[in-house]
């Protein structure tokens, strides 16, 4: 078994590489973070609940030797949904592009159904190299971390994965989080860069600011809902009028949930949730388009929209 904890050699001099690699893993396994925390800024929205990325979020890390573009996909799970279906066809579109995949395993948390789930769909990707990446170390001590490792790499041998490397990491704590780019980059292909110089991500400014609201409005509902928020921002523009060193930028965006039941519970009393998730999320979007920002939020009925192909591509999925 080779699992690396420490700095591996750079890429040939004068060589330049620039490719896709792409974490999957059960959901809740820390991709997102991950993602994050290689960009070094927020590109992927985070939440402690299951399905939380729904939209496949590319992040950007410029280095000198190479360009290394980060597809974040939702969780691979068994679908109850037509969401969850569609959700799922994203991953797997998404296996077939990249030129290197990383497995992402929780270090706290015991190998289960969902985690062989997925090796064995792994298993069947001949080509794509896969790393393994055991995360959120920094919640275990040694000798539990010790007996994830082996435990992933015993996986491998069962399904007959081949890792072309294990790597434990913590994003939060920001530990081997840089060994895992530089791991990384020698399984990319040769070539320039496929974005410019300070691009950290490819997503519309429309799509990064809905994801910030809902994850916010996420946080705010704790269990009382499940995975029936949709965030769709319909204007986002400058007001008129404003002086140039004092601009205002107007954001108007829908709070969709599934039932009138579910209204009550995101607004919440005398509207003080619903204020709660305005002022989180404003702060995040100022924070990423670099002005002062107006978040007007409505929140509305959209019945049963996981389950209804027309609402589901309203919603932008």
């Amino acid at each position: 078994m080779s699992v690396r904890t420490q700095s591996s050699e750079r890429s040939a001099e004068g060589v330049h590489r620039a490719g896709f690699a792409c974490f999957v893993g059960r959901p809740n396994a820390g991709k997102s973070t991950l993602t994050n925390a290689l960009v070094g800024q927020k590109v992927a929205i985070t939440s402690n609940r299951p399905q939380t990325t729904r939209h496949t979020v590319r992040g950007i890390v410029h280095r000198p030797d190479a360009q290394l573009v980060l597809v974040d996909t939702p969780g691979l799970h068994k679908p109850r949904t037509l969401l969850g279906e569609r959700l799922n066809d994203v991953v797997r579109t998404t296996w077939a592009e990249v030129d290197v995949i990383g497995f992402c395993l929780p270090a706290d948390q015991r190998i289960g159904p969902g985690d062989r789930f997925i090796a064995k769909e792994l298993a069947g990707i001949r080509k794509t190299p896969k790393v393994a990446v055991v995360t959120k170390t920094d919640l275990v001590d040694p000798k539990t971390l010790a007996e994830q490792l082996i435990a992933v790499d015993q996986l491998g041998k069962e399904l007959g994965i081949e890792w072309a490397e294990i790597v434990p990491v913590s994003a939060v704590a920001g530990k081997q989080v840089e060994l895992l780019a530089d791991l990384l980059v020698p399984l990319l292909p040769e070539g320039p860069p496929l974005y410019p110089e300070g691009d950290l991500t490819d997503e519309p400014e429309q799509v990064m600011v809905a994801e910030l609201i809902r994850e916010a409005a996420l946080e705010g509902v704790r269990d009382e809902l499940p995975h029936s928020i949709a965030v769709v921002v319909e204007e986002m523009r400058p007001r008129e009028g404003r002086p140039a060193d004092r601009p205002l930028l107007d954001i108007h965006a829908n709070v969709f949930i599934e039932r009138p039941s579910q209204k009550g519970i995101v607004i919440g009393p005398k509207g003080q949730r619903l204020k709660e998730v305005g002022i989180k999320s404003r702060k995040q979007i100022e924070a990423l388009l670099g002005t002062p920002v107006y978040l007007d939020l409505h929140v509305k009925v959209a019945k049963d929209w996981q389950r209804d192909p027309k609402q589901l591509r309203r919603l932008g999925f």
